[in-house]
């Protein structure tokens, strides 16, 4: 067994550069017993913005705080210790931008050691540990408490989770475990795997708490004096601990295999072989059900120095501060103070993406929104979704009855466009087609005032030409959204070159009130998101047409890492849809996109594919099979993989010569948002530079250096 004591972690603290240190503030706390416990406050002298982050100094102070309680124990000064954190954050981990920074596999590996040498200790003080988890708890703020002896919860916490393996590495510091030993197989799965793998679903307070992975829940009125309450009892023997969820006998020996076997088909099915971190985690909580915690703690270490150390974890954090930085500060915007006030939104149609839309700009902006389509009885199934889900939304107790009420009064419908004269912001939400968004608009700017800003939800139309029939054509902006509405995190802001700054200031600020992330695009055909989408479906289809298999298509793609394959993606979207996308970019760019002729035939058939019970595609339906004609010299998969590589990298390049984007970030940053491509490929243009396409088909690398580990 390593011990960790023997280690010199000098070089591991010498690399660490301007970390903001999370001190370790101790304060004797006398209880109602007489007894007295040592409370550590986390602290890094910022608010609650800057959260408490754990780096190589911070371990190292958090050690010798220990160390010296430790000490404290063995003379009977004190008799337990507990450790919280400073107001609203208890702590949010590990400091990535220090892990990130680490230049060897060595320093990886002591990062990893570091972490299981000081949290450990809370578990070797002579004493009872408790954390009272006072507020946003992630990673290895997690893993404090884990590594303690008693856990108590805030109920108002932002957020437990532990997220490692959405970012391309595994909990390290005791979390892969000490989870499973403390709730359970199924529930560790679902903390470590599966929640990081819901575009980083957390946990909220009570749903820890009933997880078992806290003891007790307290209200924020009195969290501390009620952990300290609470702390006195279980010292003195008067509260009982209960781990309602650890593990038994049976599960260990028949449950823990079963669930371990179905989370591994589970991952092969949703995620592909690719990543590299999910079936990490899932191998060390295989084996968290024999062997000792220093074995478990070993199995972490290695696992994590080497996803420190490798590429994924570097695309990892490239495209995690992209999504933290660079979404909040979007590249092209102008100045926010020139952005009109929106106190009313009209929604020119009442479809069910048009009724999506309503029912997004009243929750988020909670302003009047008013609703249009050619008919009456349109308009009123329109307000009876839109109600419908509002109620939905109150019965889980995620709306109140009085804003559910107040949200029900601000959504109206009309038939008559004269009624949306007092609108600041028009969205239409109309058939894809020209014509008919201009008509649409011409009727709306009759009775619009001059300065009301109009928004187009085209995904592949020119704005500009849609744009072409107004009065003030200079008031529209392109405002893309992407499906579904409530839960994608992007918006494309399309900018003409005739749309003021005032248009596309009020665009921006507009998504930033929905809690979307914009990007910047011109006015370009299939913009950013579809325009690469469409690459990836017509190379799909172009293997097809030439007689490749289509669950052999399907596989090709997989280091790709998209969610889904091509033509699940298709299926997804719709058949119909997608082959109007290729029509509409194979009319701009006949020569870069491929027209596929069996797409068609394919939108007339209800259901192309065939699945099995799991809801995998094993084929083309026989009707499908009857109406497609392909050819008879495939391609193999590699030649299917590189041709789809060398044809994104082209069409990125071209798309950065052309200005479609400010910079190669944006690319990246539209796809994840966009699209779904995985954080662990750092977006497209980091991956297609490691696999060589960037150098083969656009030129050069898209980043110099190219984002690659330390391996």
């Amino acid at each position: 067994m390593t011990d960790y004591s023997t280690i010199d972690f000098s070089d591991l603290e010498q690399a660490s550069v301007d970390e903001v240190i999370t001190h370790s503030i101790v304060r004797d706390v006398t209880l109602a017993s007489g007894r007295t416990l040592a409370l550590i406050t986390l602290h890094n002298g910022r608010d609650h913005k800057r959260p408490n982050t754990l780096g190589p100094l911070t371990l190292r102070e958090l050690s010798d705080t220990l160390d010296e309680l430790a000490e404290r124990a063995a003379k009977g000064e004190i008799d337990a210790v507990a450790v919280t954190g400073k107001p609203y954050i208890f702590a949010a981990g590990a400091d990535l931008s220090q892990i990130s920074s680490l230049s060897t596999r060595d320093l990886a590996l002591k990062i990893a050691q570091r972490g299981h040498h000081v949290l450990g200790k809370l578990s070797e003080l002579g004493v009872p540990s408790f954390s009272f988890v006072n507020g946003l708890a992630l990673g290895g703020g997690v893993e404090i408490a884990l590594n303690s002896t008693y856990r108590t919860i805030d109920s108002s916490a932002a957020a437990i989770a532990l997220p490692e393996v959405f970012l391309g590495i595994i909990p390290g510091w005791g979390g892969a475990y000490l989870l499973p030993n403390l709730i359970g197989i199924e529930n560790a799965l679902e903390v470590v795997i599966s929640n990081p793998l819901k575009q980083n679903r957390t946990l909220k307070p009570q749903q820890a708490y009933d997880l078992g992975i806290f003891d007790a829940i307290f209200s924020p009125a009195n969290f501390l004096e009620a952990s300290l309450s609470w702390a006195d009892g279980v010292l003195d023997g008067s509260v009982a601990v209960e781990r309602k969820n650890a593990p038994g006998k049976i599960e260990r020996s028949i449950k823990w295999p079963a669930a371990i076997k179905i989370a591994r088909g589970m991952l092969e099915s949703s995620v592909g072989p690719m990543p590299r971190s999910p079936y990490r985690a899932l191998d060390l909580l295989e084996q968290a059900v024999k062997g000792t915690k220093e074995e478990g703690f070993e199995r972490e270490d290695e696992a994590l120095a080497d996803l420190v150390a490798s590429d994924e974890f570097a695309a990892s954090m490239y495209a995690f501060d992209l999504v933290q930085k660079r979404a909040k500060r979007p590249v092209g915007a102008p100045d926010k103070d020139l952005a009109r006030p929106v106190t009313k939104v009209g929604v020119i149609g009442a479809g069910l993406m048009a009724s999506q839309f309503a029912l997004l700009f009243v929750r988020r902006l909670q302003v009047p929104v008013l609703i249009t389509d050619v008919s009456q009885d349109r308009v009123d199934k329109g307000l009876t979704y839109i109600y419908d889900e509002i109620a939905k939304l109150e019965g889980k107790g995620r709306l109140d009855a009085d804003t559910a009420n107040q949200l029900r009064a601000l959504v109206t419908g009309t038939t008559d466009k004269a009624d949306f004269a007092d609108c600041d912001f028009v969205i239409e939400a109309v058939f894809e087609e020209t014509s008919v968004k201009q008509q649409v608009f011409r009727e709306v700017e009759e009775f619009i005032a001059d300065d009301a800003i109009l928004a187009t939800n085209t995904s592949s139309l020119s704005v500009e030409e849609i744009g072409s029939v107004l009065a003030h054509p200079e008031r529209l902006v392109g405002f893309h959204f992407f499906n579904p509405v409530a839960v994608m995190p992007l918006v494309e802001v399309v900018r003409t070159p005739q749309a003021s700054d005032a248009a596309v200031s009020t665009a921006f600020v507009v998504a930033k009130n929905l809690r979307k992330n914009a990007i910047a695009s011109a006015d370009a055909p299939g913009f950013i998101v579809n325009r690469l989408l469409a690459k990836v479906m017509g190379e799909a289809s172009r293997a097809v047409d030439e007689g490749a298999d289509l669950v052999d298509v399907e596989k090709a793609f997989e280091p790709l890492g998209l969610p889904m394959g091509p033509f699940e993606l298709i299926d997804l979207v719709g058949w119909k849809v997608a082959a109007h996308v290729q029509d509409t970019m194979v009319h701009h760019f006949p020569e870069r996109f491929y027209a596929s002729p069996n797409l068609h035939a394919i939108a007339e058939i209800e259901q192309p594919l065939e699945r099995d019970k799991k809801r995998r595609i094993t084929g083309w339906s026989k009707q499908a099979r009857k109406a497609i004609e392909v050819g008879k010299s495939p391609a193999s998969g590699e030649e299917i993989l590189r041709r789809v590589e060398d044809e994104l990298a082209r069409e990125i390049r071209l798309m950065l010569d052309e200005k479609v984007v400010p910079e190669v970030e944006d690319i990246d940053l539209g796809l994840i948002l966009g699209a779904g491509w995985p954080m662990i490929d750092g977006g497209a243009t980091a991956y297609l530079d490691r696999v060589g396409a960037s150098a083969r088909a656009a030129g050069g690398d898209f980043h110099d250096p190219k984002i690659l580990g330390v391996n």
